[in-house]
C-alpha cells in the first residue's frame, strides 16, 4: 500500500509534475466542455457521423409481456382455439414449460381497434399509448435465440447471452460520454415485483470501465444508497477528503496506467457532486399539478386494489426519466418486472398495463411537448414474447397463461430520429414465426447505435485480446425505422 507520508520531498515534486498538470487538463478540459468538443463527464464525443439521437428511454418490461394480447391481433388464432399446433412445427420448437403432446393453442379474449392516422391496432388494455400511435413504431417481427429469462434479458441488454458483457447503456456513455457533469450518464429506475435474474448483470459495464456501468436510483428517500454525508462532516470536509483520495489514486494510476484507477477517480469525483445534485432531481414538488396528475403520480393512493404501490412507483420512475434527461443523463432504463404470466394472464396483463400504460404515454407527450422527443430515442420491450399455445405445465389445473416464446414478439420504439406511424414486420396467422422483415437483436441495437451515429461494427473495445462489439459478429442497420 502507498504510504503518504514517505519521502515527503517525492511529494512535493509530484505535486508540482503531475498534480499541476492535472490542474492544467481540469482548466483544458473546462475550456473544452464549454466549447462542446467534449462531454461533461470529460470523455470525448466521438461519433461516426451526425447523431439523430442525443438520450435514450428504455422501458425494459421483463418477464416477456404477451404480444398477441396487446399488439399483435390474430383473428385466425381465436377460431383455432384449443386445436394443437401441426406436427411439422411442434416437433422442432423449444420451452420452457409447456408439455409438447398434449399442447393447445390459446386465443385472446382481448379487443384491438384501429388508433391515429397510421390506423395502428393496439389492444383495449392500451387506451393511453392508443394515443400516441403517431410517434411510434411498432415492431412485431422480433425474434431471439433464448427462451428463459437471464440469458434472454442479457442478450437483450447487452447482446451476449453471458453475464460480464456491457449493457447497451454502458456503450453509449463509453462512445460519447455523458452530458452531465453532476449525474451520471446511466441511470437505472426499478420497479420490481419477483426482481430480476440478471440483478447487477442488467446495468453493468461488464469489460468496460467501471465508470460506464449504470448508477442504480431509487425513487424516493435517498437517491443512491450510501451517498449522504454523515452528520458533522462539512462540504468543504468531504471535498478535501475526496482531494486526497484521489490524490493517492492518481499517484497510484501514474504507477500502473490500469484504467480502472482512472474509473475509480471519475467515480469519486461524481459522487461528491451527485450529493448536492441527486436530491435536487428526485424533488418534484416544482412540477406542475397537471404533469403530476398526467403521469399519475397519486394513483395507488386512489386505488386501493394496488397493494404494493405500483402505480405511483413506475409513474414517479417515468417522470424521474424525463428531468434525467432535460439534465444530459444519457442512458435510462426503466424496469419493471411483472410480465411473466404463464398463469393468470388475463387479470395479470390488465395489472401490468395498469400500471405503465397512463405514465409511459404521459412521458411520450410530455417530451414532445417539451421539445424533446427530437432528441430522446424511447424503446418500450422485454426479452421475448409468448407462446400462442396455453401453459400446460404439469400441476396446472387449468390453462390461463402462455410459455416464453423467442421465434416472434413485439416492441416499440419512438422519437430520437425513428419514423413513428408505422407497423414493421409480419408474424404468421397464429403468431408462431415471423414472415416479413425479421429483426434479431443484434439487429435492434445495431439500429439504437446508428441513431446516436455509430457503426456498430467500429464501436469496439478490445478486451483480452480480442475487438468485442455489443453485436457481436453481426447484425443489420433496419432503414425502415429511420426517419
Amino acid at each position: 500500500m502507498l504510504n503518504p507520508l514517505q519521502n515527503p520531498i517525492q511529494r512535493r515534486r509530484d505535486f508540482f509534475t503531475s498534480g499541476a498538470s492535472g490542474l492544467g487538463a481540469l482548466a483544458l478540459a473546462s475550456m473544452l466542455r464549454d466549447d462542446g468538443l467534449i462531454a461533461g463527464d470529460g470523455s470525448f464525443k466521438a461519433p461516426h457521423f451526425a447523431p439523430k439521437a442525443k438520450n435514450c428511454i428504455y422501458f425494459f418490461m421483463e418477464g416477456g409481456p404477451s404480444q398477441m394480447d396487446l399488439f399483435d391481433p390474430k383473428p385466425k388464432l381465436n377460431e383455432l382455439d384449443g386445436q394443437p399446433l401441426p406436427p411439422s412445427i411442434l416437433e422442432k420448437a423449444q420451452f420452457a414449460f409447456i408439455q409438447k403432446d398434449q399442447a393447445r393453442l390459446m386465443g385472446s379474449p382481448r379487443t384491438f381497434k384501429k388508433y391515429g392516422q397510421c390506423g395502428m391496432d393496439l389492444s383495449d388494455l392500451l387506451p393511453h399509448l392508443s394515443t400516441c400511435v403517431d410517434d411510434i413504431a411498432l415492431i412485431r417481427s422480433m425474434y431471439c435465440d433464448q427462451f428463459n429469462h437471464l440469458p434472454g434479458q442479457l442478450l437483450m441488454l447487452t447482446g451476449s447471452p453471458f453475464r460480464g458483457w456491457p449493457t447497451l447503456g454502458s456503450w453509449l456513455n463509453y462512445g460519447l460520454g455523458s452530458d452531465s457533469r453532476d449525474l451520471p450518464g446511466y441511470v437505472v429506475l426499478t420497479t420490481l415485483g419477483r426482481g430480476l435474474p440478471g440483478g447487477a448483470a442488467s446495468w453493468s459495464s461488464g469489460f468496460l470501465p467501471t465508470n460506464y456501468a449504470g448508477s442504480l436510483f431509487r425513487s424516493s428517500g435517498s437517491p443512491v444508497l450510501n451517498l449522504e454525508t454523515p452528520d458533522g462532516i462539512t462540504p468543504a470536509m468531504q471535498r478535501r477528503s475526496v482531494e486526497t483520495i484521489n490524490s493517492l489514486n492518481q499517484r497510484r494510476y501514474e504507477q500502473s496506467g490500469h484504467p480502472e484507477i482512472a474509473a475509480r477517480i471519475k467515480n469519486y469525483e461524481l459522487a461528491f457532486r451527485m450529493q448536492s445534485a441527486a436530491p435536487e432531481l428526485i424533488d418534484l414538488s416544482g412540477e406542475s399539478k397537471a404533469t403530476h396528475e398526467a403521469y399519475g403520480l397519486d394513483r395507488s393512493e386512489r386505488d386501493s386494489s394496488d397493494k404494493t404501490g405500483f402505480q405511483s412507483s413506475f409513474a414517479r420512475n417515468c417522470l424521474l426519466a424525463r428531468r434525467l434527461v432535460e439534465r444530459g443523463t444519457r442512458f435510462v432504463t426503466l424496469f419493471l418486472s411483472t410480465w411473466d404470466q404463464h398463469s393468470n394472464l388475463d387479470s395479470e396483463l390488465a395489472t401490468n398495463t395498469r400500471i405503465s400504460d397512463q405514465p409511459v404515454a404521459a412521458l411520450l407527450k410530455d417530451l414532445k411537448e417539451r421539445g424533446l422527443l427530437d432528441e430522446t430515442l424511447v424503446v418500450w420491450g422485454g426479452e421475448f414474447g409468448r407462446t400462442p399455445l396455453g401453459e400446460n405445465r404439469s400441476g396446472f389445473k387449468t390453462v390461463t397463461g402462455r410459455d416464453h416464446h423467442p421465434n416472434s414478439f413485439s416492441l416499440w420504439m419512438a422519437g430520437g430520429g425513428i419514423k413513428g406511424g408505422q407497423i414493421l414486420g409480419k408474424t404468421d396467422e397464429v403468431g408462431w414465426g415471423v414472415e416479413e422483415d425479421p429483426v434479431h437483436v443484434h439487429d435492434l441495437h445495431a439500429t439504437i447505435l446508428h441513431l446516436f451515429g455509430f457503426n456498430h461494427e467500429e464501436l469496439t473495445y478490445r478486451f483480452q485480446g480480442r475487438d468485442f462489439r455489443i453485436t457481436d459478429v453481426h447484425g443489420n442497420v433496419v432503414e425502415k425505422l429511420l426517419a
